[in-house]
């Protein structure tokens, strides 16, 4: 259930319905707001809903989205701290941008870790001194709680809580249906430096392109260094300036994500997956999986074989 407030953003409105319907079936996506009534969006049109706040105590999940940043007040909407109480205590709650100003007044983010847009992060800071603010990462997962950056972060976080609902190939189908980046891990950097090289002779794109095809071989950054013809400093900068990670992070994530959808969509065994993704032993394997997502190859296949619905 997709919760629109006042001076809402449409592009960021729409992300929900667009991520997740491309998933196929497996969602139903209504949305509402705080009293049944049209609001409006900073974009000079009105949004009228198809349901009032009642629809918001069936929801699995609800999501925020935000509001034009102008619009902001200390104190919550009275209606929308109503709609929001009728949330149920064990469903997933989200909110987009501006919108995790909206969970921080009504105080369900107090004492968690969550995120907003940059540029909105000195006033969310002055606000809400309760709520352990990250502006530097692209969205966060706090237990049952997601926050996410503005604009695409949106489109970031919506994917993931796919492939945390139906696992990695699910979430990539849908990202290809919506032609956008398969992942971009949560504590990549909002604010990248160069997001367009300065010439396309600099870029790392070709690199990482080619490195994703050779996932099988066990590459080190110093091979990639090596393939570039840069050294490890300048392969580091790069890699900061555009992907906003480290390449040794990069190139650790692309690992799991091949691993994932094999454990997934194959019947190898953890051995043979180990090696698939350059990684020497099942141990290695293993030792990633369960620093990064915190479970074993195996526990991760049983659930992603048999996905529940949400």
């Amino acid at each position: 259930m997709v919760l629109a407030q006042e001076q809402a953003y449409p592009f960021e409105l729409g992300i929900p319905s667009r991520v997740f319907l491309a998933a196929g079936d497996r969602y139903d996506v209504s949305i509402c707001t705080a009293t049944g009534a049209p609001v409006s969006t900073n974009a000079g049109f009105s949004i009228t809903p198809d349901y009032g706040p009642d629809i918001l105590a069936s929801a699995d999940t609800v999501i925020v989205t935000p509001a034009d940043p102008y619009s902001l007040r200390r104190e919550a909407d009275p209606h929308v701290v109503a709609a929001l109480a009728r949330v149920r205590t064990d469903a997933r709650i989200a909110a987009i941008c501006t919108g995790g100003f909206v969970l921080a007044a009504t105080g369900l983010l107090d004492g968690r870790r969550a995120t907003t847009h940059w540029e909105c992060a000195p006033l969310f800071r002055e606000w809400y001194p309760q709520v352990a603010l990250d502006e530097n990462v692209l969205f966060v997962r706090d237990d049952r709680v997601h926050t996410s950056a503005g604009a695409a972060a949106g489109i970031d976080l919506c994917l993931d809580m796919v492939r945390a609902d139906f696992g990695a190939r699910v979430a990539g189908s849908a990202a290809r249906r919506c032609v956008v980046a398969p992942f971009r891990e949560g504590g990549q950097a909002q604010f990248i430096d160069r997001p367009v090289p300065d010439s396309p002779g600099s870029s790392t794109a070709s690199l990482r392109e080619w490195a994703l095809r050779h996932l099988a071989q066990p590459l080190t950054v110093g091979d990639l260094a090596r393939r570039a013809n840069v050294s490890h400093r300048t392969l580091e900068r790069r890699f900061l300036e555009e992907v906003g990670v480290s390449p040794r992070r990069w190139l650790t994530r692309q690992r799991l994500n091949r691993a994932r959808e094999l454990l997934e969509g194959t019947d190898l065994s953890i051995d043979e997956i180990a090696a698939a993704v350059g990684y020497a032993t099942a141990t290695s394997l293993r030792k990633h999986l369960v620093t990064h997502l915190g479970t074993l190859p195996s526990s991760y296949r049983r659930t992603f074989r048999a996905t529940p619905h949400p």
